[in-house]
């Protein structure tokens, strides 16, 4: 399995990635230029990855003018194959604003930027990315001033009923609780899949929280799953 790394100018996040995938992971990593449009390298087996930070210094709103960039397009045809999408933080912004997955990441509820260790779990079986981490609660880092998750009724209950929704936010013990969603997301939404289970996207960085010299390696279980699940 090969992983694809996109950088958009302001990215930030990108090298975390590629250094958790090929140093911690042990996996084949390729970084992408956001003007790239080439993609054969990949295959429906493999994995193209949006990473955080400021993609075009999240100018009109986040990762509005990304998703017009070269190799979103490729991005999109890779994921309409069947092929393996994850967006994390920014790179989940960009790919709703890409159409890739619905809804749209607004304002956290304080209006202000968070940057801290939450817990999240999944009780989500059906998925390759959520597989072998489902039922225990996983320490995370976000850091995000515009994570609070936002669908219509009718968007946000189809995303249960489809078992769309991959993380949500809870508390060390794993209780799904008001006080334990850090951003006001709806129904305490961390991450979604689209209906076809291969395009990803979560506020959390699981790349942050990949490395035992960082303390925390539950990031590392999150991406093991998706390799084991291939």
């Amino acid at each position: 399995m090969k992983f694809g790394v996109v950088t958009f100018p302001g990215s930030n996040c990108d090298q975390d990635m590629i250094d958790a995938l090929r140093y911690d992971l042990n996996q084949e990593v390729i970084n992408l230029w956001h003007k790239e449009k080439d993609l054969s390298m990949f295959s429906t087996q493999d994995c193209i990855l949006i990473p955080g930070g400021f993609s075009y210094g999240d100018h009109l709103r986040c990762g509005a003018i990304a998703k017009f960039s070269p190799i979103m397009q490729s991005v999109v045809e890779f994921a309409n194959k069947g092929g393996r999408v994850i967006g994390v933080c920014n790179g989940f912004q960009i790919l709703c604003e890409a159409g890739l997955l619905p809804g749209v990441l607004l304002r956290n509820q304080n209006q202000q930027f968070i940057c801290k260790n939450v817990f999240l779990k999944s009780e989500n079986t059906t998925t390759s990315l959520t597989k072998d981490v489902t039922g225990r609660p996983l320490m995370i880092p976000i850091a995000h001033g515009e994570g609070r998750y936002y669908a219509d009724d009718a968007t946000v209950e189809e995303l249960f009923k489809n078992n769309q929704v991959i993380f949500r936010y809870c508390d060390e013990f794993g209780n799904i609780i008001e006080q334990a969603n850090p951003n006001g997301a709806l129904r305490n939404i961390a991450g979604i899949s689209n209906k076809g289970k291969n395009v990803f996207g979560m506020m959390p960085h699981p790349e942050r929280a990949a490395s035992s010299i960082l303390g925390n390696t539950d990031g590392q279980l999150i991406f093991q799953s998706l390799i084991n699940n291939n």
